[in-house]
């Protein structure tokens, strides 16, 4: 055994109810991925590699909890890592799937498989069914933070994520305000590490980062308030992702 390949942190990455996307930003990194990996020993990534162990220090989770074998199966990955990551939004927060909560899913599955039997449950964050070491949030993940935070655990470094809102990125990059534009834009309240890159497509930041720290959510809502700005976008804007909740209430 190469006793180099035996220092290794052995690596896993799982999908529950997610559309992948934050496992591919990842895997499509290819200009980076041989370094990277020299810190790894990849156990289980279903886009990059078709072998599969049981055996790993690091699990990756993306996407949020939907079903009962979702759940059992969190449960045995839980038992195995080490470290438990929550991996993009849908894990860290319930994300877009969490949507679907506002309905009343009985009926709904009725009206649209009729007598087929389809299970499926309200939705779930990781964080509501087992430990969560580590959140790394957004929709998808950012590929340079997550490599940054990877590279951490591998060496035993310090990891963060910004404790400032996307506010911050945005005007470093000298964008025009969405707000100036008459749209609610939840950057104000939002954390960092995105590189603004909603904003700085002229398209308001949705908040999938959850909230930054320590922010000033009566200073916001005022805001909103004086720039005349609809108080039904702004609750379906902070309900979006699930990120800002229970910010996200009827008397926001």
């Amino acid at each position: 055994m190469n006793p180099i390949n035996a220092m290794k942190l052995k690596i896993a990455s799982f999908d529950f109810t997610c559309c992948e996307g934050c496992q591919l930003q990842l895997a499509n990194r290819e200009s980076h991925l041989i370094d990277f990996f020299e810190l790894l020993d990849v156990r289980n990534f279903r886009e990059i590699s078709s072998e599969r162990h049981d055996d790993y220090d690091i699990a990756l989770i993306e996407g949020s909890i939907s079903r009962r074998d979702e759940v059992e199966r969190l449960l045995k990955i839980r038992q195995q890592a080490k470290v438990l990551v929550a991996f993009g939004t849908c894990a860290c927060f319930g994300g877009i799937n969490s949507l679907k909560n506002r309905f009343p899913l009985d009926k709904i599955v009725r009206d649209v498989y009729g007598d087929m039997a389809v299970e499926t449950l309200p939705i779930r964050k990781i964080s509501d069914l087992v430990k969560v070491d580590l959140s790394i949030p957004g929709c998808p993940v950012s590929k340079e933070e997550v490599e940054r935070i990877i590279v951490s655990l591998a060496t035993g470094s310090q990891v963060t994520l910004p404790k400032y809102p996307v506010c911050v990125e945005c005007k470093q990059q000298l964008n025009t305000c969405l707000f100036e534009l008459g749209e609610i834009c939840l950057g104000p309240i939002t954390r960092a590490g995105c590189n603004a890159v909603c904003p700085a497509g002229k398209t308001a930041c949705l908040g999938c980062r959850g909230p930054a720290e320590e922010i000033n959510m009566p200073a916001f809502l005022e805001l909103v308030q004086e720039r005349g700005l609809n108080p039904r976008d702004l609750q379906d804007k902070l309900a979006f992702y699930n990120a800002f909740e229970p910010l996200a209430t009827d008397e926001t």
